[in-house]
This record gives C-alpha cells, sequence and structure tokens, in this order.
C-alpha cells in the first residue's frame, strides 16, 4: 500500500484523484485546499489529515516523515498556475507527483521540472486519460496502420457551459488558467497530436474569454477546431436535449464516439503510474506549446480554414477580465 497526500482537495477533480487513490488499494494521509467544502473526503478517506494553510500542510509531512510514514505520491489538482509551484514540493519531499493537466502553462517550466527531476531521483506523471480511453487507442492504432501518405480531416468542437461564477473564480483569469484554449482544450490537443502527430503549422481564427477557434496542420491531419463555455454557443437540437455540453469529433465526415467510458479513466491512469507505465513529464510538450503558442498568437480573423462555429456573434461578458 502506498501512501498519497492530495493538493487542491476541493477541486472538481479531486474525486476522480480519491477515488482512483482507493479502487487501487492505496491510502491518502493528509489533504490540502483553502476551501474548507470537503466532505466528499468522508466517502473515500476520513480519517486523512486536512488543512486550509500550506505551511500546516508542510509542517505535517515533515512530521509524517520524521516518525517514519513516508509519503509515496503526491496527487495534485490545484489551479493551473500552482501546478509547478506544488510539483516542486512533492519532487523536494522525497516524494513522486502526479499532476493534473496542464501540467503547467509555460514550456520552459517543463524543463525547469525534469532537472529538479534529476535532483531528486523522483517521477512527474501527467493524467492523460483520452490517451487511455478504448476508442482513442482504436482510432491511433487504426492511424498508425493505415496508409501513412493518408491526411485525415478533422473537426474537434467543444462546448462546456458554465456560469458566471467561472469569471470570478481563476478559471476566468488568463494569467492563472491560460484561458479557454488551456483550460478546456489541452487534453484534446494531446490527444490529437498523439494520434495524428507533429505539428506542422498552427493557426488562431479566435480567441476570446469564453471561445476560441483556430487551424492545426499535424503530419496526418487537418484540424478545425472550436471550445467555448458559452452556453449560446451550442446547436439548437442540443439544447432542446437539455444538454449543457456539446462534444463532437469528426474524422473524414464520420463521427468519432467516445463519449462513454470517461469515469474510470483516472483510476486506469493511477494503474499505469503504479505499474510503472504512467505519462512522464516530457509526454506533455508538444500539448503544453501547442496552448502557448494559441495563448500567445494574434488571431487572424475568419479566414481561410475555418471552424464553421466560429462565425457564431460575439458578446463581451460583464464579469470577463
Amino acid at each position: 500500500m502506498k501512501n498519497f497526500i492530495l493538493i487542491g482537495a476541493a477541486g472538481y477533480i479531486a474525486p476522480r484523484h480519491m477515488k482512483a487513490i482507493k479502487d487501487t488499494g492505496n491510502n491518502l494521509v493528509a489533504a490540502l485546499d483553502p476551501y474548507d467544502g470537503v466532505g466528499i473526503m468522508d466517502s473515500h478517506f476520513p480519517d486523512a489529515d486536512f488543512f486550509t494553510e500550506f505551511e500546516r500542510f508542510d509542517r505535517h509531512i515533515d512530521k509524517l516523515k520524521r516518525k517514519g510514514t513516508n509519503v509515496d505520491y503526491v496527487s495534485i489538482c490545484s489551479p493551473n498556475f500552482l501546478h509547478d509551484s506544488h510539483i516542486r514540493f512533492g519532487l523536494r519531499n522525497g516524494s513522486d507527483v502526479i499532476c493534473e493537466k496542464p501540467i503547467v502553462l509555460n514550456p520552459w517550466n517543463v524543463e525547469a521540472l525534469k532537472e529538479i527531476e534529476k535532483e531528486t531521483g523522483k517521477n512527474i506523471y501527467n493524467i492523460l486519460q483520452l490517451r487511455l480511453h478504448p476508442s482513442v487507442i482504436e482510432l491511433k492504432n487504426k492511424v498508425d496502420n493505415g496508409d501513412p501518405n493518408k491526411i485525415y480531416d478533422v473537426d474537434l468542437s467543444y462546448i462546456t457551459s458554465r456560469g458566471h461564477w467561472y469569471y470570478t473564480s481563476w478559471k476566468g483569469d488568463v494569467h492563472k488558467s491560460g484561458g479557454v484554449a488551456t483550460n478546456i482544450g489541452v487534453h484534446f490537443f494531446d490527444m490529437l497530436t498523439w494520434i495524428f502527430g507533429d505539428i506542422k503549422e498552427n493557426i488562431v481564427h479566435l480567441h476570446e474569454h469564453d471561445r476560441a477557434a483556430g487551424f492545426l496542420q499535424l503530419e496526418k491531419a487537418r484540424v478545425r477546431w472550436f471550445l467555448s463555455i458559452n452556453y449560446d454557443t451550442i446547436p439548437d437540437e442540443i439544447k432542446a436535449k437539455g444538454m449543457r455540453t456539446f462534444r463532437s469529433i469528426t474524422v473524414n465526415g464520420e463521427e468519432f464516439e467516445f463519449s462513454g467510458g470517461f469515469t474510470e479513466l483516472h483510476t486506469k491512469s493511477y494503474e499505469h503510474i503504479l505499474n510503472g507505465n504512467g505519462f512522464r513529464i516530457g509526454e506533455t510538450t508538444k500539448a503544453i506549446n501547442t496552448v502557448y503558442t494559441i495563448r500567445h498568437t494574434n488571431p487572424v480573423g475568419l479566414k481561410g480554414e475555418f471552424h464553421p462555429l466560429a462565425k457564431l456573434p460575439l458578446l463581451k461578458h460583464p464579469f470577463a477580465k
């Protein structure tokens, strides 16, 4: 049994990490979050210690080590802009680290963390759960074993509605979240480059507070993409079903179905990591470079190979930062 600590216990994704720790037969000894609404811990690890102040958390972890209770893994579910600091904390405390995506916001942080891996002898793993989805694996095998000269046409649409709270939270601050393309799109960009190869061209058509759109020329695909947190951008037929999320990927005009099978992917990710097969920090480089470029590129406007949904009218949200 391995001992875990969790940073960011009140976050949206934290329960999946708690479940994965429990499902793999391991133990959560302590957790940290400045927000104390973490009753979900009772369903997984009611005996785990909990802290709202980093300083007391740090002192507690040090006491555990001095009493002979080693922390094998630090799981990180904190806001994106804090990942780099929390990863460093985990490595320097002698633990391997499991971090949510995006693992960092800037490409140079990846290289710096690799150096600390070497210094400490500990490893950083990123949760790239889409790579473990059966349908995604099947598509990658199809592309890998198909005509090496074939170029696929791919359309990615992902709309996940967010309320007014989003703009007040850290997620609405591009300096803390990386913006829409980073916060909700990084795992899709990782998946696409994993399947279709390196990026040859990265064009941004639109990048606003609530949506982003662009075009990627990959080694084996032409990708038009659209990402949004605005409910009004959801197609009418989806709204009519009472749904607030729309996810679609088409490959050469055919819908790529991967809507199911998500609930256990974090547990699968933990199983891979514990078996020595997790995705190391170097695996994240392409996706981090992609979203960094998107974030720092001036949009060219609606010309060329732009996604059809990019034409929808834009209204500035009053709380947008």
